[in-house]
């Protein structure tokens, strides 16, 4: 949903009484065994996401920023800040294929495995997320890698539990559930439980990941499945959680794979009062989500306040560096965090609510 006109970077590989201002050379990173997946092997039972008990569990997290953009985020202190300051406990790893991504690009996957490694490293859970966009059929040529790509994929992770496959992110223009979009899902389903017969796989449908209630209306067929859903709460409001609540009355597993503050570009004000009321539904469902960005990115909806940003508001020590994507800042537990004013107002937000986990009953916690 978002158009991004950043130039292409082709990687080389409100916060309370938590730290103190103090930055200086990001600390070493210690040397740790992976932490465990916090939920173990994940299963789809019903309409729930569930831990390997069976006992419904909502994931909620960060998505990065277009890999090819904005990749340097894949770094070891911006996925500790995550696991242990924001208590996020999944990722999704944003790998565009068009767009200057993986299909110019292919070397783009090693910092996919890189994330995966640095997610399964702090106990988070990760989603490898083929990010369709533009072209929106994921069937165009450009998309040709897909089983190439997942197969490489399945056969790495098939006895990780912390990976979840999102095979197309947003299917968009005129493309038909039955005739285009369910085609390649069954495709690329076969492909990865070829190789991992259990990993969550996720996937989108059509109108940018709305169409959900009529991916529900005629499933893939297969164990573990769930259908993705984006919103925007500029732009998608109880119409687009009617038809979320269709696709779960119907007996569908639905997963939020990215939601923004703002409108479906991703710029302009925020929209925090009905991103509320999203988030409750979710809540109430115990429907797992990750917001859309974790980056210093020019747009309201990133996580990270700018550089540009930060010259306006004269914040002179983080102007001085290349990028925000590192965390600088050494928290109380002697860490790299993001200080609160490297936040945008979305940024902590967002982070306020990760921090606030859901009770029992879906609703977070006062």
């Amino acid at each position: 949903m978002k158009r991004s006109t950043f130039a292409i970077l082709v990687f080389g590989l409100a916060l309370q009484g938590c730290a103190s201002t103090a930055r200086g050379p990001v600390p070493a990173a210690v040397a740790q065994a992976p932490l465990p997946a916090k939920y173990g092997k994940l299963q789809v039972v019903g309409t729930h996401l569930c831990d390997s008990s069976g006992k419904a569990v909502q994931l909620r997290g960060m998505s990065t920023m277009g890999l090819q953009w904005n990749g340097e985020i894949v770094n070891e202190a911006a996925f500790a800040a995550l696991a242990k300051d924001w208590k996020a406990d999944v990722v999704r790893l944003a790998m565009y294929v068009g767009e200057g991504g993986y299909a110019a690009h292919p070397e783009l996957k090693q910092l996919v495995w890189k994330g995966v490694d640095l997610a399964i490293k702090y106990g988070m859970y990760v989603m490898v997320d083929w990010h369709v966009l533009t072209p929106g059929n994921p069937n165009d040529p450009v998309y040709r890698g897909a089983q190439a790509f997942f197969d490489e994929a399945s056969k790495k992770y098939a006895k990780v539990p912390n990976v979840l496959y999102e095979i197309m992110n947003e299917p968009n223009g005129q493309l038909s559930w039955a005739e285009d979009i369910k085609p390649y899902a069954e495709k690329i389903v076969a492909t990865i439980r070829a190789n991992d017969p259990d990993n969550v796989i996720l996937i989108g449908s059509g109108t940018w990941s709305q169409d959900v209630d009529v991916a529900a209306a005629d499933p893939v067929q297969g164990k573990n499945l769930m259908y993705t859903f984006h919103f925007y709460p500029g732009s998608h409001r109880q119409a687009l959680r009617n038809k979320v609540q269709a696709a779960i009355d119907a007996g569908a597993g639905v997963f939020c794979s990215e939601w923004g503050t703002t409108d479906y570009t991703g710029s302009g004000q925020l929209y925090l009062a009905e991103a509320e009321t999203w988030l409750a539904f979710l809540d109430r469902n115990q429907i797992s989500w990750t917001n859309w960005s974790l980056c210093d990115k020019s747009e309201s909806s990133a996580a990270l306040i700018s550089l540009a940003e930060a010259m306006k508001q004269g914040k002179t020590a983080l102007v001085e560096r290349d990028s925000l994507m590192e965390p600088q800042t050494i928290g109380r537990e002697g860490y790299a965090i993001w200080g609160s004013d490297e936040l945008s107002a979305s940024g902590a937000f967002v982070r306020a609510k990760l921090r606030a986990k859901p009770t029992a009953d879906g609703v977070p916690a006062k």
